[in-house]
């Protein structure tokens, strides 16, 4: 009996802490995001990481440096992505979150190809710029292979890496469906 009191209080332990992270990992927008997704054959669960830890699924974010919306995009970045689109209209609606969405993907799909599918040297990219992450991928403290990133010398960078690959594991492990 006593045996069966601590199965069961471990069974409600599990459940609840499920329950929390289930809470706090909830995806909006999960049609939308999957439609983009698949659209620009990016990895849901990283689409959804990246939103956690870029806007948290708020679709009026807005950064300090004024990217916007659930993907937050900068507007330098939103017009080059328009641009490549093939509709300059797109940059002038990135408050709405299916645009913010379907830009976001193009352009994370754009940093994947560019690093060969490498989602820590895409993520940096995405985070700091094109630029640095070319600059990391050729230094051996940062990048071991040349071609992903263990690591970034912006403390702010380094940490996104970090997150928005955690937040992938645990959507991974909600969501595979």
């Amino acid at each position: 009996m006593k045996r069966l009191s601590v199965i069961l209080i471990l069974i409600l332990i599990v459940a609840l802490f499920v329950s929390f992270v289930t809470d706090r990992f909830r995806v909006s927008y999960k049609e939308e995001i999957d439609y983009y997704a698949d659209e620009y054959s990016i990895d849901r669960h990283l689409v959804y990481a990246l939103i956690k830890a870029e806007s948290s699924f708020d679709p009026d974010a807005v950064s300090h440096k004024g990217a916007v919306g659930l993907m937050q995009v900068t507007g330098e970045t939103a017009l080059w992505c328009s641009e490549k689109i093939g509709d300059v209209t797109l940059a002038e609606r990135m408050n709405e979150p299916d645009v913010n969405l379907k830009i976001g993907c193009f352009y994370l799909n754009y940093l994947l190809e560019r690093y060969s599918g490498s989602e820590t040297a895409a993520l940096a990219a995405y985070n700091a710029g094109a630029g640095n992450a070319d600059k990391w991928l050729c230094d051996s403290e940062h990048s071991p292979d040349g071609a992903s990133l263990s690591s970034s010398p912006f403390p702010e960078t380094d940490g996104y890496l970090k997150k928005v690959m955690l937040y992938k594991k645990v959507y991974e492990f909600l969501y595979n469906e």
